[in-house]
């Protein structure tokens, strides 16, 4: 599963960055008071896992940016199809309401978020949400090249925005670059061989919770995408997902996603190895598990 350039694995030249810009509350006299204590706001023991017993798993979008408007000059995101069929699949084995969209102009991307997030989610468990395109540090592209910090993008599913998926999760996987830093690997020598709660009383959380944003790349680096194969971010995602998604909770599937990407992706260009390390920000409170509900087989 390699992107190797030594002839082992994919020509140099089919893995191309995904970056269009590298070549290829005031609190009065400054007191707070702390509600609850250090046992928790209610007293008792909340479940571990995620509630995932309404009617629906949720809906996933895919926000596909692959055709660019010619002046911008941003290169084709060839490849990007393939992720997106790989997602769709993904998705829709974890019984997930899958929708698809393809080259949104940014205002497009933001109307469309506002959208989902202002929908009734009662019924839903969580909610799924990937975006593909060209990016650059905190930033991704519409396909009329104007950019938009991602922070901007997922603000309509704040839980004060969105009150229906408060205390639920909400995942996002960005594959973009996000730099112009090539990552060239470092050589190491290891010997490892190794192995929404239904709450009794009401009960406040932070606005920010139940968050997972996962990034294909550090911000600062460049990200890889083969165009034949789809970006190694959303290859090993797609493998994870195939194996483990209906059994491992999700910060343990996008721990192996990090692994596989680390360690079987590489590209050789000249006598350097490029290499590239995905990047995960969590504020999930538990753990997030996709067992089926309507008879999906187990993988």
């Amino acid at each position: 599963m390699s992107d190797k350039g030594d002839g082992s694995g994919d020509n140099v030249n089919a893995v191309v960055p995904d970056n269009a810009n590298v070549g290829a509350i005031s609190l009065g006299q400054g007191e707070c008071s702390v509600r609850g204590s250090d046992t928790g706001a209610t007293g008792g023991r909340l479940s571990e896992e995620y509630a995932m017993k309404t009617e629906n798993r949720g809906i996933a979008i895919i926000i596909n940016n692959v055709l660019f408007d010619p002046e911008t000059e941003m290169d084709e995101r060839k490849g990007g199809e393939v992720d997106q069929e790989a997602l769709k699949q993904r998705f829709t084995e974890l019984e997930f309401d899958v929708r698809e969209y393809r080259d949104l102009t940014v205002a497009k991307m933001e109307k469309l978020m506002i959208k989902f997030a202002g929908e009734s989610h009662k019924n839903n468990d969580c909610f799924m949400c990937a975006v593909l395109s060209h990016g650059d540090k905190e930033y991704v592209y519409g396909a009329d090249g104007v950019s938009i910090r991602t922070e901007d993008l997922i603000k309509p599913f704040n839980g004060d925005n969105c009150p229906d998926l408060a205390g639920k999760p909400k995942i996002f996987i960005i594959q973009a670059c996000r730099g112009s830093m090539v990552d060239n690997g470092v050589e190491i020598y290891s010997d490892d061989n190794g192995g929404r709660e239904t709450f009794e009383i009401a009960q406040i959380i932070p606005i920010e919770a139940d968050f997972l944003k996962a990034f294909s790349v550090v911000e600062g680096y460049v990200a890889y995408r083969n165009t034949e194969k789809g970006s190694w971010f959303v290859q090993a995602i797609s493998e994870v997902f195939r194996k483990y998604g209906q059994r491992e909770d999700l910060i343990t599937l996008m721990t192996e996603v990090n692994r596989l990407v680390a360690y079987e992706f590489e590209l050789k260009a000249g006598e350097k190895y490029v290499k590239q390390m995905p990047c995960l920000t969590s504020t999930l409170t538990k753990k997030v598990y996709f067992k089926p509900k309507t008879g999906y087989p187990a993988n």
